[in-house]
């Protein structure tokens, strides 16, 4: 179980093979590295499987390989998504090793292990997020890191500082660490050492995270929304080849705007940014980290409140209305995406 979908194993990977497993998307939500909210989106699951799925689909009709596949119908076999007679939440993948890297305390720190990921292991997870940037709205995380120092403008590959909501003339390549218990951004070269890449496999990572970005981007637009920014998680195969996993291309894998406005899980940060227990969560985290401490949460004051019942319910309707415009294909009953934003941007005037 994991803060938005469950995994069901159907066949387990052993070293030398890939499993089967399926992902049951929930209404669950998580930001913040919280994991559960206290409260459902309606819908959220389903219409996500749908999106990611529909990405999945056109990655492979450019030859860029996942471990999608299919979605599983009513009769509980996989499908396409234009074979689908009515929506599900159950997508079916190829299924590969989790090595975790090992938590060690020195000094009073946490640091961690990755000596197992060496340049010759297979079939297992990439302990990494790879990350996409094609603009800098506002809530990006760039300019929080930008105002710390943690990162510079030539770490960026930009000449100047970047104003709020630029539109980037090339994407941002950004990087982070996926399987420590607080998430953290690294810089290229610490990337490549502890998940034990080769200059080539880096190369090849960042070449196909821009055709990832391409491919979504187009997908995206097609429904009026524009990519702002995305992750992709990857796998190696049997044969150590970079492979697309977990999901791509949905509300929770990528920021994305329309006419300005975020329609993304943004929406829900936004929300609790004004609330006491997000302070209570970066004080936390940041006691968290001088303290060597790995399990923050247990030093946060507070836990988080419900959304509010009016956001809860257009967020869901922005899911759904997201998916029926993105996949082309009128899945659930719904108003339009514009429809729903211009609810939305009255709903922010008053919560």
């Amino acid at each position: 179980m994991g803060s938005v979908k469950d995994l069901q194993v159907i066949v387990k990977p052993t070293k030398d093979s890939m499993g089967i497993g399926r992902f049951h998307f929930s209404d669950r939500y998580s930001i913040f590295d919280w994991g559960e909210m206290p409260d459902y989106i309606e819908g959220k699951g389903v219409a996500l499987c749908l999106m990611g799925a529909y990405c999945f689909e056109k990655l492979e009709e450019k030859d860029i390989k996942s471990h999608y596949r299919g979605l599983i119908n009513e009769r509980n076999i996989p499908a396409f998504v234009d074979e689908l007679e009515k929506p599900t939440r159950i997508m079916e993948f190829d299924l590969v090793n989790v090595l975790r890297p090992r938590v060690l305390k020195q000094k009073g720190n946490l640091t961690y292990d990755y000596s197992m990921f060496t340049s010759n292991l297979c079939n297992c997870l990439i302990p990494l997020e790879i990350i996409y940037r094609n603009g800098l709205p506002s809530g990006s995380s760039i300019f929080r890191r930008l105002e710390r120092g943690s990162i510079s403008i030539e770490d960026l590959g930009l000449n100047h500082y970047p104003r709020n909501g630029e539109k980037l003339v090339k994407p941002i390549l950004d990087v982070s660490t996926k399987l420590e218990k607080k998430d953290r951004y690294i810089k290229w070269e610490e990337a490549q050492r502890i998940a034990g890449l080769t200059d080539g496999e880096l190369n090849d990572i960042r070449t196909l995270l821009i055709k990832v970005d391409e491919t979504i981007t187009h997908v995206a637009s097609k429904a009026g929304l524009k990519n702002e920014d995305g992750k992709i998680e990857l796998a190696f195969d049997l044969e150590r080849r970079p492979l697309i996993v977990d999901v791509v291309g949905t509300l929770d894998e990528c920021r994305f705007t329309y006419n300005g406005l975020h329609v993304s899980k943004e929406m829900a940060r936004r929300f609790y940014r004004k609330t006491t227990w997000y302070r209570d969560i970066e004080e936390a985290k940041r006691d968290a980290g001088k303290e060597g401490i790995e399990d923050w949460k247990q030093q946060c004051e507070s836990n988080p409140p419900k959304l509010d019942q009016a956001l809860k319910e257009i967020l869901s309707k922005i899911y759904l209305a997201a998916a029926n415009e993105f996949i082309g294909r009128r899945f659930f009953d719904v108003p339009s995406l514009s429809e729903v934003v211009k609810e939305y941007r009255n709903c922010m005037i008053t919560v």
